[in-house]
């Protein structure tokens, strides 16, 4: 990287959302860092599409819920450079009626998108404080504002993420570094496609699903926007299917 160079770590963005945030942030002048967890393929095509614009992107693979495995890549690539930006965007669904869902059902989704947050973030944190600088960005969802039925635990698990981030910007804002919540509606990706469109589009006041370029727009300003005052926020992306 040359001196003034930015660099985003995009923490699941290989697919949807990421992948989007990943391609607009280039397209801003960020070289990317993009972690992954086993899809190959597709982290190849992101950084295809990161290098056509002319930035530079580096591939991590590795298992967010894997909590030293984590520490040890993270703290080795970053502990004496953080990234500018860290887009903390990784998470899976393991959808069931509460009442018979499995606890590995609710473990698998509460290890990989809260814990997740806690072995990505905090190996970054104290590196971001010495650099008096940095900008983290977490994705939730409107799952986690309003909850969702059949989705306790993903609910559960995207609201942790909704306090975890408001509580981190009032501990480390006064070093400069910025913690904000982008929380996606119903967009499309492969974690939606089995939606039923009939059933859900009169609840959108827009009348069509969101896409990822939607929300990473938002990612992106939260990003690069030098005239920065927003600190501890949600920023919603529904469409106004919540308000």
């Amino acid at each position: 990287m040359s001196d003034n160079q930015k660099l985003a770590l995009v923490v699941g963005g290989s697919r949807g959302i990421g992948k989007a945030c990943a391609v607009r942030l280039a397209d801003s002048g960020f070289d990317i860092c993009l972690t992954y967890r086993s899809n190959h393929a597709a982290a190849e095509e992101v950084k295809d599409l990161v290098e056509q614009q002319g930035r530079k992107c580096e591939l991590m693979a590795f298992d967010i819920a894997d909590r030293e495995q984590s520490k040890e890549l993270l703290e080795k690539r970053f502990e004496e450079e953080p990234p500018d930006v860290l887009v903390y965007n990784a998470g899976i669904a393991r959808d069931n009626l509460f009442v018979w869902m499995t606890g590995e059902e609710w473990d698998a989704v509460i290890d990989t998108n809260l814990d997740g947050f806690y072995n990505v973030v905090h190996p970054l944190v104290f590196p971001m404080l010495r650099a008096k600088s940095g900008r983290i960005i977490v994705i939730s969802s409107i799952s986690g504002e309003v909850g969702q039925a059949g989705q306790v635990n993903y609910s559960a698990s995207k609201a942790g993420l909704i306090g975890a981030a408001k509580s981190l910007a009032r501990e480390i804002g006064k070093k400069k570094v910025f913690v904000n919540v982008v929380a996606p509606g119903i967009i499309e990706t492969d974690m939606t496609t089995e939606l039923p469109k009939d059933k859900i589009l009169p609840l959108i006041p827009l009348n069509r699903f969101g896409k990822a370029e939607d929300v990473a727009a938002v990612v992106n300003f939260l990003a690069a926007e030098e005239n920065m005052y927003i600190q501890g926020q949600v920023i919603s992306v529904n469409g106004g299917m919540a308000t």
